[in-house]
């Protein structure tokens, strides 16, 4: 762990921050003067977590803190909100990014393999919530964000199980929006469509083109365009702002 005598920062946990728009979003919680604690899946890529998370100290003078654990496993996910809030001694913004796909079509997909897509992305995102929503409502203050995408608002051939868990994360943050208000806690979605990750880099050249012709903008987003919009929903500007969700996809959604 990488520390800063300024005991007085708020604080950001963010799921699923090794890389993509998760670092991202890591790399700007940071840059706005938050401490941050990064998770990974696995012990596995805990060396290369830690390697960012020192590097993010180092640049931002921040606190940072690099877990390894499986959010869809109800003792890790607890465990990983506790490790950070008792690092950090609160805990303020949660950023549930962590999620995986196994793509293919409904008719041909292993339950194996929509289980596992439901179980990090939809389950993950719930438990992560619960657990810091406990700590957030005592300190009634806190922002939640999860990421969902524009699969879960209008589906997508040959996604069925991501397109389900990320429509399930938007029904979880209407609900947890309603349910934590009170305690001024907020609770939104942001909806990123075809962004330049690992992911995308993964589509053939052709596919690329066919998918950018159908975006207004012509053009692929990317990571950092996520991560301002993060910014600004854990912000105190954002206080206002609840139960939304936000698409980051550059028109394709309309």
């Amino acid at each position: 762990m990488s520390e800063t005598n300024d005991t007085q920062r708020k604080s950001a946990l963010v799921t699923g921050s090794s890389r993509g728009i998760g670092l991202a979003v890591a790399s700007e919680l940071a840059q706005a003067g938050y401490n941050v604690c990064l998770n990974c899946s696995s012990e596995r890529g805990l060396a290369a977590l830690q390697e960012h998370a020192d590097a993010l100290a180092a640049r931002y003078g921040v606190q940072t803190l690099a877990v390894a654990a499986s959010v869809g496993n109800a003792d890790e996910a607890s465990a990983l909100v506790s490790v950070a809030h008792k690092a950090f001694g609160r805990l303020d913004v949660l950023v549930n990014n962590a999620g995986i796909t196994h793509d293919g079509l409904m008719v041909r997909m292993k339950e194996e393999d929509f289980d596992n897509v439901i179980n990090v992305n939809l389950k993950g995102t719930f438990l992560c919530c619960k657990a810091a929503g406990q700590i957030m409502m005592k300190q009634r203050y806190g922002r939640i964000i999860n990421m969902s995408s524009i699969s879960g608002i209008g589906g997508n051939a040959g996604q069925v199980n991501y397109a389900a868990s990320k429509a399930g994360v938007i029904g979880l943050t209407k609900t947890i929006a309603r349910e934590l208000a009170a305690r001024g806690v907020t609770a939104n979605a942001v909806a990123p469509g075809f962004i330049a990750t690992d992911m995308t880099d993964a589509l053939s050249e052709k596919q690329r083109e066919a998918i950018g012709a159908q975006i207004p903008l012509k053009r692929f987003g990317r990571a950092a365009d996520v991560a301002h919009l993060v910014r600004f929903l854990a912000s105190e500007e954002a206080g206002y702002i609840t139960g939304q969700v936000i698409c980051v996809d550059g028109g394709l959604a309309l």
